[in-house]
Order: C-alpha cells, then structure tokens, then sequence
C-alpha cells in the first residue's frame, strides 16, 4: 500500500514555495516598474468600487467584477507586495494541492508558462489550485476564458457554491457590471488555439472523452488566449512523473524562442503555443493507459510505477 505524503512535510513545502516564489514576484515587479502586473486589474476595480466608482469606466478593464474581491485584501499594500502576496499565496495553495497525489507533481512548476506568469503576476496558479479547494472556485470567475474549462471539469457542490455566492454578491455591490464589462472585452486581443493552425488536431482529445482531462485540453483549445502564461493549467493533465517531465520540457522551447525573438501576431504565440503546449499535452492523453482514464474516480499517485505516460 501507498503511503501519503504527510501533511507536515507537505504544508513546510508549499509555505516554502509560497514564500520564495512570492519574493520573487515581488522582485520583478519591483525591478520591471510594472507595479502589481496583471493583478492591478483587480486593485484597481476593488479601489474604484470603495470610492463609489464604475471599474469599467476604465479603458482595457477586461476582468469581470468578482476579480475585485480577490483585490480587495490587498488595496492597501504597495502594488509590487500586493503582487507578490498574491502570487506567492496562489503558488503555496497550488503546491499544497498537487502534493496530496505525491511530491513528484511538483515538477509542474517547472513548466515555463509558470515563470511566465510568475513576471506579470497571473491568475492562473490559483484558478488551477481550486480543483482542491473548492472554497477557492470563485477564483475561476475572476478570468473565465481560463477558468471555465478548469471548473467545468472538476466541479463540485462546495465550489458552485461558494461561486453562486461570490456571483451574488458581484451583482449586489454592482447590479449591472455585464453590459460594461461584455463592452470592454471587445477590444480584447486574443487567439484561440483550436482555431489556429495546427490547432484542429486537438479535436483528437475528444478521442478520450471519457477522461476528464481530455474535455479540458479540449475546452481550454476553444477558449481566447493571449499569451504564454494562459496554458499553465494544462498540467492539471499529466499526472506521472514521465508525462509532467515530458510537457515542461518541451514547454521552455517557446520560452528560449521568445528570448530571442518578439511575436509580431497573436496568431504566432498561438502557434507555437499550440505546437508546444497543446500537442504534447495530447499525445500525453492519448497514450495515457486504459487504467488511468477515469480521473474522477483517482489519480495516478505513483509515477514511478507507470510505464506508460
């Protein structure tokens, strides 16, 4: 029988991470002069709406309302600490979640769309933490094109919820925040990888859909992205040490091309997007075994004992 890892050891990992990877945000939003990166969005909605004002009466306010309550907290801090904070905290309760299937999901943070989220304080690490922790699930309607594929397929009672709930209270601070924001959105830059060549291909995940992670890959393929960072929650997928190694590796190819070359399009961050964190992603999939293709009946816990991904 498989022993756990134990919690102990489990909450000194996830403090640990939570810590330096928040200084490190911290850090480089510091140095960047970019104040709280992407995470301003929310301050500046939770600012505007203590003040009695409209948030979407700022130009490129593309977050809906409930992204302000995750801001509220934090307004009174400096921009670059709110930032840290934030994605410290969301990197901490990510590490503590995957832990409980085995240390070797770790190795998830050393995909690159991790470290590009991590210079513009992104999202995407809490919203992929609320898959363990439904009390976190509002998270996902803070940015839905992200969110949605994640809560659709790993949905609970506890997280709808909470989600109803922090919806509800959206419309009660500001009864008609949908109009205003659906107006904002429009101007969005964006790319959908199922759409952008070789992106059909990922229809193939459907081949599999009796896992759950297949009508993620294929969700998340239908969803407007616009850079790096967004496909982090794809390694909800891979759950052996052999597939988790396979996908980070592969997922720094665009990351050493990005150093050396600025994308002209989104349709070209797409592409290579979709080259190097969707397809392999989908390989993954389809050579999961047999026995591994009802996730939510368990997860792989010993990656060690798999010989295939």
């Amino acid at each position: 029988m498989l022993l756990m890892p134990a919690l102990r050891t489990r909450l000194l990992i996830s403090v640990g991470m939570g810590i330096g990877s928040g200084i490190f945000c911290w850090f480089l939003m510091t140095r960047l002069g970019i104040g709280a990166g992407d995470f301003n969005w929310a301050i500046l909605a939770a600012r505007d709406l203590l003040a009695g004002h409209n948030p979407y009466a700022r130009p490129a306010q593309f977050y809906p309302l409930p992204a302000a309550l995750f801001g509220l907290p934090l307004v009174a801090m400096k921009p670059e600490i709110a930032a840290g904070v934030f994605y410290g905290a969301s990197s901490a309760l990510l590490a503590f979640g995957v832990t409980c299937h085995g240390y070797h999901r770790l190795l998830i943070f050393l995909a690159y769309p991790y470290w590009a989220g991590i210079l513009t304080a992104q999202w995407v690490p809490l919203i992929m933490a609320s898959t363990f922790f439904p009390l976190l699930f509002p998270a996902t309607l803070a940015k839905p094109q992200i969110g949605l594929p994640v809560a659709l397929t790993h949905i609970t009672r506890r997280g709808v919820a909470v989600g109803l709930g922090v919806a509800l209270l959206s419309f009660l601070v500001m009864p008609g925040w949908i109009p205003p924001w659906l107006a904002q959105i429009r101007g969005y830059s964006r790319f959908i990888p199922l759409l952008v060549f070789p992106g059909p291909i990922l229809a193939a995940a459907l081949l599999r859909y009796r896992d759950r992670d297949a009508w993620l890959l294929f969700l998340a393929a239908c969803m407007p992205q616009r850079w790096f960072y967004d496909p982090f929650s794809l390694w909800l997928i891979p759950k052996t040490r052999r597939s988790i190694v396979f996908t980070a590796g592969l997922s720094w190819v665009p990351g050493i091309w990005r150093w050396y070359h600025t994308p002209l399009t989104f349709v070209e961050v797409g592409r290579w997007t979709v080259l190097w964190f969707y397809l392999p992603m989908l390989v993954v999939l389809l050579l999961r075994r047999t026995s591994q293709h009802h996730q939510g009946a368990s997860e792989v816990a010993d990656s060690t004992s798999s010989s295939g991904f």
